[in-house]
C-alpha cells in the first residue's frame, strides 16, 4: 500500500507542477504537503483512523483541479479511479477513497459531523491549510485584475466557508481559531483594537 501511495504522490506532484494547473508554481509545497503534515498529526490524536486512507485522501482530494480545473469534483473520480487502478491500488480502496472524496467535496451540503473519521480529518485539515502559509497572498498574486476590495471580500468569503463548513475537528477549531480571525482582520473584518485609558 505504501509503495502505491508513494506512486500515487509522485503522480498529483507531477500534475500539479504541469504550467497549465492555474496553481502549479505553489500548490504542492504550500498547499498539499501542509494538509499532509495536518493530517498525520490527526491521526496521531484520532488512532482508530486509517493512516493509509488518510494520507490517499490529502492527495486525491484537489486530483481533479490539475487535470480538469473546470470539472475539478468529476475529473477526481473520473481520472482518480483510472490513476489509482493504473497504479494497481485493490478495486474496495479505490472505491472507499473516491466515495470519501464526495463527501469532502459535499461540504456545506451534507453533514460532515456525521463523516467516517477519515473525512473528517483530511476534510479540517485542508480547512486549516488555508489559514496559514502563503494562501491568501498567492490569491493577491494570481488574481491582479481584482481590486483590493474583492480580494479581500473573497478572502473573507473563503476563510468563512472553511472553517464553517470543512473544519469539523475541534482540536482543529481550538488550534486554529486565532488564525481564523487574524485572516478575517487582516480582510477587513472583525473586531477593531481599542486600547483602554
Amino acid at each position: 500500500m505504501k509503495e502505491h501511495i508513494n506512486q500515487f504522490i509522485a503522480e498529483v506532484t507531477k500534475a500539479a507542477r504541469n504550467p497549465r494547473f492555474k496553481h502549479h508554481s505553489w500548490y504542492v509545497d504550500y498547499h498539499l504537503k501542509i494538509v499532509e503534515k495536518i493530517a498525520i498529526s490527526l491521526c496521531r490524536k484520532y488512532p482508530a483512523a486509517n493512516r493509509s486512507v488518510v494520507l490517499l485522501l490529502v492527495w486525491l482530494h484537489d486530483y481533479g483541479k490539475m487535470v480538469d480545473y473546470e470539472h475539478q469534483h468529476e475529473a477526481t473520480i473520473t481520472f482518480g479511479r483510472e490513476k489509482l487502478a493504473k497504479i494497481g491500488f485493490k478495486p474496495a480502496m479505490i472505491d472507499q477513497a473516491l466515495e470519501y472524496v464526495k463527501i469532502i467535496d459535499n461540504h456545506g451540503r451534507g453533514d460532515l459531523a456525521q463523516a467516517p473519521i477519515e473525512v473528517k480529518i483530511v476534510s479540517s485539515a485542508d480547512g486549516a491549510a488555508h489559514l496559514i502559509g502563503p494562501f491568501y497572498a498567492v490569491y493577491w498574486y494570481e488574481n491582479p485584475q481584482k481590486s483590493i476590495c474583492e480580494i479581500m471580500a473573497g478572502n473573507r468569503k473563503k476563510a468563512d466557508m472553511e472553517w464553517k463548513e470543512k473544519i469539523v475537528l475541534p482540536e482543529v477549531k481550538k488550534e486554529f481559531k486565532k488564525r481564523y480571525e487574524f485572516i478575517l482582520e487582516q480582510n477587513g473584518y472583525g473586531r477593531i483594537i481599542s486600547f483602554k485609558n
